[in-house]
């Protein structure tokens, strides 16, 4: 790992536990061996979601396939402007960008992996990569984690720093956040994590 930034935080926020959001993170070895690189996070059934993607031309086979679920092309349901979502998979070390067919093929074997593992439709699975580009994924590398991964996740500030730490590619440290707001006369809690 490259030495630490000096805009780097001397704190780390805790963040808190969240109903209905679960994680896991472990190593995989898709690109490099000693630190986490793939991430499984379990959310309660009925969760919406949404999202803001590229608009590049050569998005990824990841991006691609969540701008299809979030327009609702791969349900067989009407679509209503908002897609749910059981499951967020993210590995680090490859991007799966600009890697075309073989590219869509991994992203499907995540899919296919992720939602036998948490038992869900993979129309609820979402998929995120990053890291090299130009290679192809090997989903042979960390599918058969994500069972372990499903069994493993939990919702405590521990759980939130290693999904932090396992999405990680070129960063010196791992960026969380965590705020509370108050809408519509309720308190929302609100935590994040990010790289780059």
């Amino acid at each position: 790992m490259s030495k630490l930034s000096p805009f780097a935080p001397t704190t780390s926020p805790v963040l808190p536990e969240i109903a209905g959001v679960r994680l896991a993170a472990c190593e995989a070895g898709i690109r490099y061996r000693g630190r986490k690189d793939l991430m499984l996070a379990v959310l309660a059934p009925g969760t919406r979601v949404a999202g803001v993607l590229t608009r590049s031309k050569t998005a990824s086979a990841p991006v691609d396939w969540c701008r299809a679920l979030l327009s609702g092309v791969h349900t067989s349901e009407t679509h209503t402007g908002e897609a749910r979502a059981r499951a967020l998979v993210v590995n680090s070390g490859n991007a799966n960008a600009f890697t075309g067919k073989r590219g869509r093929q991994a992203v499907e074997a995540t899919v296919k992996a992720a939602s036998e593992a948490v038992g869900c439709a993979p129309h609820e699975v979402f998929v995120a990569s990053t890291g090299v580009i130009g290679e192809p994924l090997s989903v042979d590398a960390f599918s058969d984690k994500l069972a372990g991964l499903a069994r493993e996740v939990r919702g405590d500030s521990a759980a939130w720093r290693e999904a932090s730490e396992a999405i990680m590619t070129t960063d010196t440290y791992p960026k969380l956040a965590t705020r509370t707001a108050h809408i519509a006369g309720r308190e929302v809690r609100l935590n994040g994590i990010a790289k780059g």
